[in-house]
């Protein structure tokens, strides 16, 4: 084997920032050791992994055939390295998280991975469905939780709980006495709603679809509580999952309007790399996910702590 774990580890870094001085400041190494490593890896096999354009490096063919084989080889190595040195825990997960499950859902199941295993380290990064399918695409997360569809070739999606998004108003709205709206009324309302790329706003748009009219769009917002405040203020209506709504139904601080010609229905989904190494960590965080979600039907019946 002439190859080193060190060459494969600069290798990786590179591929995921196509630039080698961000890759030698992620491995605490001098631009010209990443270099070098990376330089000597492709000598020794007599063989190019990268096209080059300027500092930018980026993937060739062979490269990304490449990248899933090492990425899993370095969280092998990583694994048996906490065996031998007789540390307990998973060493570090990656988790990613749409809005409605990163804010409501995943620090939960986080709180509790952590608590179970206190020698674990875990990053959770929220960010919209587009986002988190590109960072996962780069290697760049272990697991994804995301509230949209998902048809990058190189994933796999997994169904957890199913969820459902709600139109809401404020309770001095016209359409709050109503309690229920037909598509001509929505049809003449200013509208709040989550920025294209999101999940959320994929199943709206998708709902809408066989409509003969296009939403009355006032305010684009990329988080689900600015959504809330903007509601709450008059701004306009809303629609966002009834899980992200449970407090501000109870409090009556929000009022859901039924459109039952509109099908709001969806699935939060588990999303991993389809050649990824599956670590006992990722396996455990997702048994977690699935514990929690045991014997509900929607994500808005979840029990989870109060907090006034």
């Amino acid at each position: 084997m002439r190859f080193t774990l060190r060459q494969i580890s600069v290798f990786v870094a590179v591929a995921r920032h196509e630039n080698v001085s961000r890759a030698a400041a992620e491995l605490a190494l001098s631009q010209s050791a990443t270099s070098t490593a990376l330089a000597e890896i492709e000598r020794q096999y007599d063989t190019q992994l990268f096209d080059r354009f300027g500092k930018m490096l980026r993937l060739n063919e062979l490269g990304q055939a490449l990248l899933p084989q090492a990425v899993e080889l370095i969280e092998r190595a990583a694994a048996i390295e906490t065996v031998l040195e007789g540390r307990a825990g998973y060493g570090k997960l990656r988790i990613g998280a749409t809005l409605t499950i990163g804010n409501y859902l995943a620090t939960l199941i986080v709180a509790d991975f952590l608590k179970r295993h206190p020698e674990s380290t875990l990053q959770l990064s929220v960010h919209n469905t587009a986002t988190i399918i590109d960072q996962l695409a780069r290697h760049e997360l272990d697991l994804g939780l995301i509230e949209g569809s998902c048809r990058h070739p190189d994933l796999a999606v997994e169904p957890w709980v199913a969820d459902e998004l709600v139109v809401f108003c404020a309770p001095g709205h016209p359409l709050a006495r109503q309690g229920r709206a037909s598509l001509a009324a929505l049809a003449e309302q200013a509208w709040i709603v989550r920025e294209p790329g999101s999940g959320t706003r994929e199943t709206l748009d998708q709902a809408l679809r066989h409509q003969h009219f296009s939403l009355p769009i006032r305010l684009e917002l990329e988080h689900t509580e600015a959504i809330k405040r903007a509601v709450e203020f008059g701004l306009g209506i809303g629609c966002i999952s009834r899980l992200a709504l449970r407090e501000a139904f109870r409090r009556g601080s929000l009022v859901a309007i039924e459109t039952p010609e509109l099908d709001l229905r969806r699935h939060f989904h588990f999303l991993w790399h389809g050649r990824k190494f599956q670590t006992a960590g990722l396996r455990e965080f997702v048994a977690l996910c699935r514990t929690m979600t045991t014997g509900i039907e929607r994500s808005d019946q979840i029990e989870w702590p109060f907090i006034p």
